[in-house]
């Protein structure tokens, strides 16, 4: 069914459904996958992916929601897909795995800890488009420190 596939595509599967820390989980995917999936590609196709991501998981995270009764429920990780590929902007498509990893423990430092405006998207922000913004900003300041960090 229709909230069948809306689950799977928000808790990218089995995934979302690991025991312990599926946020985590989650990212580590994303990171893990990038190198095939995200970093080979240029800037516009990296934002054309990013976008239909954005809107696939508005749309399943509210679905899973409406079914659910549970609002960014911890399962729902396809948030954590989007974040962490932003974060992952400023990487070239010869990314080294240091360079990986540190995309991926910034971008979780800003999930976690909701500086501003993460926290205000994060409270603020009903439904599928709450579940969703809050790590796009967590992946955007991580994607601007990973910037200063690649300078250095």
């Amino acid at each position: 069914t229709l909230d069948r596939f809306a689950m799977n595509l928000a808790t990218l599967g089995p995934i979302g459904r690991l025991p312990k820390a599926p946020g985590t989980w989650g990212s580590a995917f994303a990171a893990a996958i990038a190198p095939w999936f995200f970093l080979p590609f240029g800037c516009l196709a990296r934002l054309a992916a990013l976008i239909l991501l954005f809107l696939a998981g508005v749309w399943a995270a509210h679905r899973t929601e409406a079914v659910s009764g549970v609002h960014d429920a911890s399962c729902v990780i396809i948030d954590e897909l989007v974040g962490q590929w932003i974060a992952m902007l400023p990487l070239a498509a010869s990314a080294s795995a240091w360079e990986i990893l540190i995309a991926l423990a910034l971008f979780r430092l800003f999930d976690i800890i909701k500086p501003w405006p993460v926290s205000t998207l994060d409270r603020n922000v009903p439904g599928g488009l709450g579940a969703m913004v809050d790590d796009v900003a967590a992946g955007a300041l991580a994607a601007a420190a990973l910037y200063v960090v690649l300078l250095f």
